[in-house]
């Protein structure tokens, strides 16, 4: 197997600069470098959000949705069993009863049982609770036999996704998806959670033009956008103008103390201050507690936590998923070490140097934790990698992560149309998919999926750049730039958290939690004393005696103990 070899470059802003005087020089230059050229596109505010009249079938959605509520029928949730499907789950359940529906429950899949999306056999489970109308949220756009079985048994489907369409449609009352050709809507990057929450936007105003909120007042929706910002960080959609505005608002909800008691539960349990909260706390403090619940046990849990109003309640749920966040540590943790062992095998075999993505098996490990394990391992060398775990004695599932410039669900359809009868069911994403197959099909699929992805990289190497924003230079690094950086967001998937590279002494060196560097380092030209930390490298032991360093970060402001202190994020050692 190849060595990852990360190249470090700078960001190249070709844009004219028409921003404000008032931006930090350094901040001004982070916004020019990703694109963002004048003040009224650093606006975050609700009010420049798209209308939702351009998302296709979203007023026949409403249109059901109100018919439904009027004529008080059971409206049931189907939802999916990551961090977007259950915050999808429960914008769509809360924001319903808030517009006065009175029947509203949701189901979501146990992963291990039923897969993915709307199948027919969830309907069945479905069925039980007797629904008039299903809503599907992230998820749905594939599932055509589901909404036939659904509909078949007299229930109307309202079909709301954000995943890339297949070429035959589900027949569902109604789709709203971005995705879908014909839509006009201006982002594609709405998460699912950020689709229901337009759909319930439309509603609102279809209840207002029938005079529903005559002498009282009209249903804040803005109260479910901490809801939504969580969903939208946790599924790593790109942050674009509207996602972007979507996540600030609700970032300023939790920091305002305005968020539920779930929300406020998970922070506590990942000793992270709502005030001081940022976007990417959700991304790898709260997300993957929630997340936990749909990896290992059922998503039901982390979707009570999110429901409940009762702060005791929320508390001792959300203990629950940090426990569960717990144990699939040191699940993958194990699963990692298998996997290394794996590739050194694969690095032995001359035949593996034309790999042009790595695929893994191994029928002891858990079908929730492989899409973690797929990324861990896409990072470390910059392939694309599909990690796959045993689903029955004749089937495995697989989880996919990709790389920039390969979109690895069209991967999959390259090798679906090339062998139809390899993929049993696949869907996805550009960076992520997944995918089921017969495990007597393994070893043909590996060799499927190298040459496909070998064709769609054209036969060219994916170079592994990291890009950053220039040096900073040693008399602004300090808390105020920190804070600025900081508050320039939220920052995410394609709106890059700042990263900055920098030459240091090093004072002290020390490992900690087994695994990561802490350093105290100096600055060359003020030798002033700046703490950093190194998560996971490869070999901390061996970067122990080093006297200088060179360094990819991030400038982080480190909270302990009721108090705030520089600190670099460190993500790279040249």
């Amino acid at each position: 197997m190849r060595t990852n070899t990360i190249s470090i470059q700078t960001r190249k802003s070709s844009v004219e600069d028409k921003l404000s005087p008032d931006i930090h020089p350094i901040l001004r230059q982070v916004y020019l470098n990703r694109g963002i050229s004048s003040d009224d596109q650093l606006d975050r505010s609700l009010a420049g959000l798209p209308s939702y009249k351009s998302l296709s079938g979203i007023d026949k959605a409403a249109d059901i949705l109100l018919n439904a509520i009027k004529r008080d029928k059971r409206i049931l949730i189907v939802a999916d069993f990551d961090a977007d499907g259950a915050t999808s789950c429960v914008v769509a359940v809360r924001g319903l009863r808030m517009l006065g529906a009175r029947h509203v429950d949701f189901v979501v899949p146990d992963r291990f049982k039923f897969g993915y999306g709307l199948t027919p056999e969830i309907v069945d489970v479905a069925l039980r609770k007797k629904p008039d109308l299903i809503v599907t949220v992230d998820n749905g756009i594939s599932s055509i036999e589901g909404v036939a079985h659904a509909v078949s048994k007299g229930c109307q489907v309202i079909v709301t996704d954000h995943h890339l369409p297949p070429v035959q449609l589900p027949n569902a009352d109604v789709i709203v998806n971005p995705q879908l050709k014909e839509d006009g809507f201006p982002s594609k990057a709405l998460a699912g959670v950020g689709v229901m929450f337009y759909v319930l936007v439309a509603l609102r105003a279809r209840c207002k033009e029938e005079g529903e909120y005559e002498g009282t007042s009209v249903p804040n929706l803005a109260s479910l956008l901490d809801i939504v910002a969580l969903g939208t960080v946790a599924d790593v959609v790109p942050l674009d103008n509207v996602n972007r505005r979507l996540v600030h608002q609700g970032l300023l909800r939790i920091q305002q103390g305005q968020c539920v008691p779930g929300i406020h539960a998970l922070l506590q349990q990942a000793k992270r201050e709502p005030e001081r909260i940022a976007a990417s706390d959700l991304g790898f403090s709260v997300g993957p507690r929630l997340n936990a619940a749909g990896r290992l046990d059922n998503m039901a849990l982390g979707i009570e936590c999110l429901l409940t109003d009762d702060k005791d309640k929320a508390l001792r749920i959300a203990e629950q998923l940090d426990l569960l966040n717990q144990e699939r540590r040191g699940i993958e943790d194990d699963m990692k070490l298998a996997a290394y062992k794996i590739l050194k095998d694969l690095k032995n075999k001359k035949e593996n140097d034309d790999r042009w993505g790595i695929c893994l098996f191994d029928e002891t490990w858990h079908q929730g934790v492989i899409g973690i394990l797929a990324s861990r391992i896409k990072d470390r060398f910059n392939l694309p990698v599909i990690a796959f775990a045993s689903a029955s004695t004749s089937e495995i599932k697989g989880s996919a992560r990709s790389i920039a410039g390969l979109h690895i669900r069209d991967v999959l359809d390259d090798i679906a149309c090339q062998y139809p009868q390899l993929l049993k069911k696949f869907g996805g994403h550009a960076m992520a998919a997944g995918l089921s197959i017969a495990t007597k099909d393994y070893e043909q699929f590996v060799e499927a999926f190298n040459e496909a992805v070998k064709q769609r990289l054209n036969h060219q190497r994916p170079e592994n750049v990291y890009l950053v924003d220039g040096e900073i230079p040693d008399q602004d690094l300090n808390m105020d730039l920190a804070e600025a950086l900081r508050r320039g967001g939220p920052w995410g998937q394609l709106f890059p958290e700042p990263s900055f590279t920098g030459s240091f002494r090093v004072r002290k060196a020390r490992i900690v939690g087994q695994k990561h560097l802490k350093w105290e380092l100096e600055t060359r030209t003020t030798q002033r004393r700046i703490d950093a930390i190194y998560f996971n490298p490869d070999d901390p032991e061996g970067l122990l005696g080093l006297s200088e360093v060179s360094l990819a970060y991030q400038l982080d402001i480190n909270e302990y103990g009721g108090r705030s202190s520089l600190q670099l994020m460190v993500r790279h050692l040249h």
